[in-house]
């Protein structure tokens, strides 16, 4: 776990995803772009806005709203136009993104991580909110 003061991985006010993507870090480098989860402070099971995103052109936005503890957020760093989409869409080099939810990787290994243990009998609920709208 690292604080973001300072490096190209603080989204705490709007930035473009690509202003520092290719700057010299260890980290972006080490995932050819963003694969990185991010902590969200919240209390556990509270649903909570993690992440907005908007594209000025068409005014479109994206908010994330989730009970998870972190959010994933990938930046289409392997994608290599072998994949297309809808309406013949060829996907290439960090054509897309995605926010994911969940909790920290390796959290079975860390016993200071919010814990994905579920014991039998257990009931295991989480909530995803992907909100579209315009501005």
């Amino acid at each position: 776990l690292k604080p973001v003061d300072g490096t190209p991985f603080d989204f705490r006010r709007p930035t473009a995803i690509g202003a520092r993507i290719n700057q010299d870090d260890s980290q972006l480098k080490f995932g050819g772009g963003y694969d990185h989860n991010w902590v969200i402070k919240q209390k556990p099971g509270e649903l909570m806005l993690q992440a907005r995103v908007t594209e000025p052109t068409t005014g479109r936005v994206l908010e994330v709203l989730s009970t998870e503890p972190g959010l994933q957020f990938y930046t289409g760093n392997f994608l290599d136009g072998t994949i297309a989409g809808k309406g013949g869409w060829i996907y290439k080099f960090r054509n897309g993104f995605c926010m994911e939810p969940q909790h920290y990787p390796d959290s079975p290994n860390q016993p200071n991580f919010p814990s994905v243990v579920l014991q039998p009998g257990q009931t295991y609920r989480n909530t995803i909110v992907y909100r579209f709208s315009t501005h």
